[in-house]
Formats: structure tokens, C-alpha cells, sequence
């Protein structure tokens, strides 16, 4: 048995939030999401503590087609650590972090006006 890391190659609005995953693309997923120009990815990533460098080495590889990051912290709105954040304006991303269901409805009217927009959307129950 292969198993690949969850990927949809497109962009789509999120339908839906809650118990521990998201519905987009008449799909579901549980766990966290990127959402980038490329596609939607599974995110291993579950605290607002994990947010680094790192963990978003995909906006990273992709920060010339997104002006504003959206960063769903979960059910409470996290800062941005002062590297992550220096990080984002070096790469001339604006990064923006809310709670979770903020950055989804943000993420969705951005996504309709055809904005270059990504989101990091953190699960939550």
C-alpha cells in the first residue's frame, strides 16, 4: 500500500471547519490545511506553537504568487513569532493571523475576488 501526502491541485474555497478537519471540493479532510496558488495540502501541524520557519517552507517556495497569508491559530488568535513574522515581510507576504474561522471566511472572499492569497489553517473541534 502507497500513501501519499493529501493534496488537491486547485484552489477551492473551504466549506466547512470543525471537528478536527475542513470540507472544500465536495471533500473532507481531517487535520490542517495549506491552502496555496498550487493547490490544497494536508498540514501536519496542530498547536500555534509549531508555527516556524519550517512548517511553512511551502509559502515559502511559493511567496511570489501570494501577497497575504492568512494564519488560522485555532479557536483563539496566536501572534506570529518575530522571525516567522520578519520572514513573511523579507518574502514581501503580508501575514495575517486570526482564529481559524476568521481565516476561512477571510480566505474565502479574498479567494472570490481572485486575490493572491494562501491560508494556514490550524484544525479545530
Amino acid at each position: 500500500m502507497q500513501i501519499r501526502d493529501a493534496h488537491f491541485p486547485g484552489r477551492a474555497p473551504v466549506d466547512a471547519y470543525g471537528n478536527g478537519g475542513f470540507r472544500f471540493a465536495k471533500m473532507s479532510h481531517r487535520g490542517s490545511l495549506l491552502c496555496l496558488p498550487s493547490g490544497i495540502y494536508g498540514w501536519n501541524l496542530s498547536d500555534p506553537s509549531g508555527l516556524t520557519l519550517e512548517t511553512f517552507h511551502k509559502v515559502f517556495e511559493e511567496q511570489e504568487d501570494i501577497e497575504v497569508v492568512l494564519v488560522g491559530t485555532g479557536t483563539d488568535l496566536r501572534p506570529l513569532p518575530s522571525a516567522l513574522k520578519d520572514a513573511f515581510r523579507e518574502a514581501g507576504i503580508l501575514a495575517d493571523p486570526m482564529s481559524t474561522g476568521a481565516a476561512v471566511r477571510t480566505y474565502n472572499v479574498l479567494l472570490s475576488e481572485n486575490r493572491a492569497v494562501a491560508a494556514a489553517l490550524l484544525a479545530v473541534d
